[in-house]
């Protein structure tokens, strides 16, 4: 049976109680859960003894105030997901639980972060891994499951957790795309189903023999404004707007 904990207190009891010798997988999330997020706990309890889904939209991660009050929040539908795919525990802490002091203490990273999405985004990878960093130091799981979609992301949790000694394994998991191709992405609900087609054009194009240049050009003529596209960790990462919805990728 799935247990909902929105208290602390009541998590150390539930964590404490996971013996040594478990495997303890966890899926952090900002809710608002789609197929990408169900292939991620599947992985987790088919690898686990127990798995645990966290929901938290974490406010530190927005540099654009208008992208938080509008992200999607859809609790009863994540926590039915999470009992069908037999998670057992959905994490719900709240702002002040997670910001005791506010945003007073903050991780600060100053390679990786500083281009890309770091660019684009001002202070959203400070938030994301400082809250990143809280989660693992209350979940304490064996492992823990990112997907590629946030490539840079994902590089940058694995980093924390190497630099902060932090005895948690980061799971890389593939991409999970539309059969148009597009990534799967809880902004994605913004669209109707004929802008999800025509936003998919971004991915086909991306993922192009051509170069940058071409790439970005025809991203342009698509009605795409382009953020970035650059080819990087062996990668190319694009970034564009659609319908004042933000998309990224990588191949």
């Amino acid at each position: 049976m799935t247990q909902i904990i929105r208290d602390l207190t009541t998590w150390q009891t539930f964590r404490n109680k996971i013996p040594q010798a478990s495997s303890l997988g966890f899926v952090p999330t900002m809710g608002n859960l789609h197929a990408g997020h169900a292939s991620l706990l599947r992985q987790s309890v088919q690898e686990n003894t127990q798995t645990v889904l966290s929901i938290f939209v974490n406010p530190t991660q927005f540099n654009d105030q208008n992208d938080l009050a509008h992200y999607p929040r859809t609790e009863e539908q994540d926590v039915a997901m999470a009992r069908d795919l037999k998670v057992d525990a959905v994490l719900i802490p709240s702002v002040d639980l997670m910001y005791p002091q506010g945003y007073r203490y903050q991780v600060q990273e100053n390679n990786i972060s500083q281009y890309l999405e770091g660019e684009m985004r001002p202070g959203h990878f400070s938030g994301m891994l400082t809250v990143v960093l809280k989660l693992l130091q209350l979940v304490r799981a064996t492992h823990a499951y990112f997907g590629e979609k946030d490539y840079q992301q994902l590089l940058l949790v694995q980093g924390l957790v190497q630099d902060f000694f932090i005895d948690t394994k980061i799971m890389a998991c593939p991409i999970v795309r539309m059969p148009e191709g597009l990534p799967l992405s809880s902004r994605n609900s913004r669209l109707s189903a004929e802008d999800l087609k025509q936003a998919s054009v971004f991915s086909k194009i991306l993922q192009q023999h051509l170069p940058i240049p071409e790439i970005k050009q025809q991203l342009t003529e698509q009605g795409f404004t382009v953020e970035y596209v650059e080819e990087k960790f062996n990668r190319r990462l694009g970034a564009v707007k659609f319908k004042n919805v933000r998309l990224i990728d990588n191949v």
